[in-house]
């Protein structure tokens, strides 16, 4: 807790980190049947796959009393606040790449966050307990809403700052791995949240690498189109991971 105030207060009073000009200048500008940047769009496409089976998935969760992938049925809350923001993901990011600038970006980067925000209060439902995760998935959608609204509008004042952005999407993440260090998980399966978090990385990675993808692959995939496969294939891990898992014991 002591050190979470920390960050927050670091985020507070260190330099504005401002979005760079150059973001929104992706390697893949290719236009297809009218669509343009057609692969960065088009791709957003595999969130909504995930998304949809993630939230088919807790239906029939919800439909089957005899389930053991949760112990509560009040467990489900925070992945189908997950799922539904996946889902959500495909429709913000087409709609940011379709005309790619900072209004259209903050659609795209809400329910990123806000998904993070229900994974982490996932993990202390199952690792800490129902209670806890319960009480903090509404402050931690509060928290992930003003962290992309404080952004926005300092970047209508002129003066962008990410600082709360960028904490609540990889703290976030960090306490994640972290929680999950310590804290045993009640089901099986419960280490394949690393597979996750690496997934990710890998997906922030490509996108990072937006250009050289692009120019090793002779044109045919750019970096951010690899990044949205990749963190969508991500988020199905998460799906594949309840449909297995059991209590433990």
């Amino acid at each position: 807790m002591g050190i979470s105030v920390l960050v927050v207060v670091a985020a507070m009073i260190l330099p504005p980190i401002s979005q760079s000009p150059d973001y929104h200048q992706f390697a893949d500008q290719r236009s297809f049947l009218g669509i343009p940047n057609f692969n960065d769009v088009i791709s957003n496409l595999a969130f909504l796959f995930s998304g949809s089976a993630g939230l088919v998935f807790l239906w029939q969760v919800y439909r089957t009393p005899a389930q053991t992938t949760f112990h509560e049925i009040k467990e489900c809350l925070p992945y189908g606040v997950l799922f539904l923001s996946v889902a959500a993901a495909a429709f913000g990011s087409m709609y940011y790449h379709w005309t790619p600038d900072i209004d259209h970006l903050m659609w795209d980067r809400l329910p990123i966050v806000i998904g993070i925000a229900a994974l982490l209060s996932a993990t202390l439902v199952d690792r800490i307990s129902l209670a806890v995760g319960q009480w903090t998935l509404p402050l931690l959608l509060v928290l992930a809403v003003f962290s992309v609204l404080h952004w926005y509008w300092t970047e209508l004042k002129g003066a962008g700052n990410l600082n709360f952005y960028i904490l609540m999407q990889f703290y976030s993440i960090l306490l994640i791995v972290w929680i999950s260090l310590y804290f045993p998980s009640r089901y099986t399966h419960g280490s394949d949240v690393y597979q996750v978090i690496a997934l990710y990385a890998l997906a922030k990675l490509a996108e990072m690498l937006d250009g050289p993808i692009f120019v090793w692959t002779d044109g045919w995939l750019s970096g951010h189109t690899l990044k949205h496969l990749i963190a969508a294939y991500a988020a199905y891990r998460i799906v594949q991971i309840l449909r297995k898992r059991a209590l433990v014991g």
